[in-house]
């Protein structure tokens, strides 16, 4: 989470994760622009460099070798990373319209969101092929064809639409790793044949003969069976049919052929071609908005056709990201003039490749090893990051400010300036009326006056027979999504009133915004409201009021007030474990040393996607689950840890415990991240506890030891269940959803050992 240094005056929204946006984004961490923030909107958090695809799909590279981190790329480039799916355009009042989440603002916007194979222009192709793109969603999809091949016995047949480029370099990657994979088996690899389809009456028309013969040189020694002006006008399950007639069985038909456009653009508004793609001018600006930009495969230059190719996307990079800091700051715009030639390096599948440049050709290992070193360097420029930004200083006053009207002066003067505090610095009213207005708190008949009321305080009434819970809990952001961290924020504060196994009725609020101009303070306060309202409102619990401020970081927090019986039947207390029963833990734990790590750069992308996943998910049912299956105590884990919480239970409960280290459940990555010490700055005060361990010498070397003390935001519940009930609380708890649910241990009587934890 970056703290707010400066006021924000304009939003930079970067829509996909595309080429042009990963060196967008490199090129704003060198170079900031004060007062303008980036924001990259994708859902997926690791995107494939293209040209490195057909050598992971030979198995000559990993995942990880081949795919850009865009959570860990934005963070090192101080922009923030919303992870969701874009569905629309509101271009009137400057917002991308998301499937989650509310509309986001933009000032300037671009969008990089590539292309997808015409499937929809072929009968049953899109029910029955494999599309190659977008290339950053191909890996599920391929994984899962690499298995059918690998379960399957005898003859298998494999087409491959589209002899471009693309399709012929798949096909010899696919041919080589999948012969492989049979010999590993211990198969013949002759069961498997395959065949590629070319519209046209040669393969790769856009580069010249003697490639084109290599290549069809390569394809008969490996007896591929190639299709000339077959083009494919029609797929069902298990076969294909071209326009002249002939069929084919084929188990597997994977389509690489011409682009198609995303549908969403359609509705935008925004001036398209023929085929559905953005039409740009030679500044990358959109014609229909001079505040939209477009790049890579989604655009197309009105006065140059490019080919969809991902070398024109890396080199519109670097003049999309210099037009984009030029029209915020209304400055001339300069054009980017793509190169006639370019050189192509197309690999065979077995580290073997063929360079193509216009009329020239060459052809070797060294080829390879060639691409290989180029594809390389590429990706260490975004992968290999700094622990800490390396700003590139500007000469004094080289660098422009943002222009502002009247208006966005007055606000940002009262912004930079020495702020008063008075009234506890609260957000304005207006701004705060305008950003709550489309807040829909749930109703409830025992909220007699609430959010919406113009009253100093909210009314709520306690039912006969119920007693109140009250908690409180309140911290800074850990990410830069507000709308994710006000629903994480709102499940840590409900976590309390679950343990206790009580009803959520109401919250009330109180929110740190860091200053700046109304629109993005207002819109800041929506996004995190809307996200915290959303996860309230699915707890059957009411927003009734707050209170908001400006501070130098974005921070949440709610008192929640419960119900329970006033009998106090059903409420679940830490002090109630008794000897014999089994530990139940409904979370995996890991939090505190991932995010650390991702403030220094050191953890994956889809480490912190699965963490977050796991914050966003309620404790909920998972309480209502361990109350039917008998838990005599329950907790919460949040900021103490699991060892922590758990001390506090054998306190209240006069009983030692048992953990079994192996059997605890950690978030993927955690155990990486803590093993390289990289840890919380809450660990050193949890630490503490150790002295409630025994045996923890033996215990120091095992992955998890660290683990123990490691702060959790929204963690799960550690409950104790009498040992019968045990195995059936778990199944009940995964079948919830609570996947990593796991017994982790068992009460144990007290004993004289003034340390009641006992490490298995």
């Amino acid at each position: 989470m970056h703290a707010a240094e400066q006021a924000v005056f304009r939003d930079i929204v970067l829509v996909g994760g595309g080429h042009s946006h990963v060196v967008v984004l490199r090129r704003f961490a060198m170079r900031p622009l004060p007062g303008v923030r980036v924001t990259l909107i994708c859902s997926d958090t690791h995107t494939p460099y293209s040209g490195m695809l057909p050598g992971y799909i030979a198995g000559h590279y990993s995942y990880d070798e081949v795919h850009i981190d865009l959570r860990r790329l934005a963070e090192f480039a101080g922009a923030r990373y919303f992870r969701e799916q874009v569905i629309g355009l509101d271009r009137e009042q400057r917002k991308v319209l998301c499937a989650r989440r509310p509309p986001v603002a933009y000032d300037r916007l671009s969008i990089n969101i590539g292309s997808m194979p015409a499937v929809n222009q072929v009968e049953g192709a899109a029910e029955h092929a494999i599309p190659v793109k977008p290339i950053r969603r191909f890996n599920e999809r391929w994984l899962a064809l690499l298995e059918r091949v690998r379960q399957h016995r005898g003859a298998k047949t494999i087409a491959i639409v589209g002899a471009g480029a693309g399709g012929v370099e798949l096909t010899l990657a696919m041919h080589h790793r999948l012969r492989n994979e049979l010999r590993l088996l211990g198969r013949d690899p002759d069961e498997l044949c395959f065949h590629l389809f070319s519209a046209e009456h040669e393969i790769l028309p856009t580069h010249n003969a003697r490639v084109r013969r290599t290549f069809e040189q390569v394809l008969a020694e490996r007896a591929v069976v190639v299709h000339r002006g077959a083009e494919v006008s029609a797929v069902t399950s298990g076969q294909l049919r071209t326009a002249g007639g002939e069929t084919l069985a084929a188990d597997e038909i994977v389509w690489v052929t011409q682009a198609a456009a995303a549908q969403w653009l359609r509705d935008t508004g925004l001036t398209l071609d023929g085929s559905g793609f953005i039409q740009v001018r030679d500044s990358l600006q959109t014609l229909s908005d001079a505040h939209i930009f477009a790049a890579g495969d989604c655009a197309a230059m009105v006065d140059r056709a490019l080919e969809k190719a991902g070398v024109f996307a890396v080199r519109q990079g670097r003049p999309l990201a210099d037009n984009l800091r030029r029209s915020v700051l209304e400055q001339p715009l300069r054009a980017y003039r793509p190169q006639a030639r370019w050189l192509a390096l197309i690999s065979t599948g077995d580290r073997y490749a063929i360079a193509s440049r216009g009329v020239l050709h060459t052809a070797g290992a060294w080829v390879w090893r060639w691409k290989d070193w180029i594809d390389r360097r590429f990706m260490q420029r975004f992968n290999d990051l700094p622990a800490q930004r390396m700003v590139i200083a500007r000469p004094l006053g080289q660098e422009s400010a943002v222009p502002l009207d009247a208006a966005e002066s007055v606000q940002a003067i009262s912004a930079l300036a020495m702020r008063c505090g008075g009234c506890g610095a609260k957000v304005g009213a207006t701004v705060l009326s305008r950003a709550l207005a489309s807040v829909h708190p749930v109703e409830r008949d025992d909220v007699l006056i609430g959010l919406h009321a113009p009253d100093d305080a909210a009314v709520v009434r306690v039912p006969p027979g119920r007693a109140m819970v009250h908690t409180v809990d309140f911290f800074r952001a850990l990410i830069d999504d507000p709308w994710l961290f006000g629903r994480i924020a709102a499940n840590h504060a409900l976590g309390d009133i679950f343990a206790m196994g009580g009803e959520a009725q109401s919250a009330t609020a109180i929110a740190t915004v860091p200053p700046g101009l109304e629109s993005q303070v207002e819109e800041t306060l929506l996004q995190m409201m809307s996200g915290a309202v959303e996860v309230l409102n699915e707890a059957g619990c009411a927003l009734v009021g707050g209170h908001s401020g400006e501070g130098r970081e974005l921070a949440l927090g709610f008192a929640i007030n419960g119900l329970v019986d006033e009998g106090l039947a059903g409420v679940m207390c830490k002090g109630g474990m008794r000897p014999g029963d089994e530990l139940i833990l409904g979370k995996p734990i890991g939090t505190g040393t991932l995010f650390a790590a991702h403030a220094r750069l050191q953890a994956k992308g889809r480490w912190i996607d699965d963490a977050l996943a796991s914050m966003e998910q309620s404790n909920r049912l998972a309480a209502s689950c361990l109350r039917e299956h008998g838990a005599t105590a329950c907790t919460d884990l949040t900021g103490f840890g699991l060892l922590g919480h758990l001390v506090e239970m054998t306190r209240a409960s006069g009983v030692d415990a048992e953990i079994d280290l192996a059997a605890l459940p950690v978030l993927d990555g955690a155990a990486e991240t803590s093993a390289a010490g990289i840890l919380s700055s809450l660990q050193p005060a949890n630490l503490r506890l150790r002295r409630a361990l025994r045996d923890q010498e033996q215990a120091r070397s095992h992955p998890n030891y660290a683990l123990l003390f490691d702060p959790q935001t929204a963690g799960g519940l550690l409950a104790s269940v009498p040992a019968g009930r045990a195995t059936a609380c778990i199944a009940a708890l995964r079948s919830l959803g609570y996947g990593k649910a796991a017994c982790i241990g068992r009460v144990l009587p007290h004993a004289d050992d003034l340390a009641p934890i006992h490490l298995k």
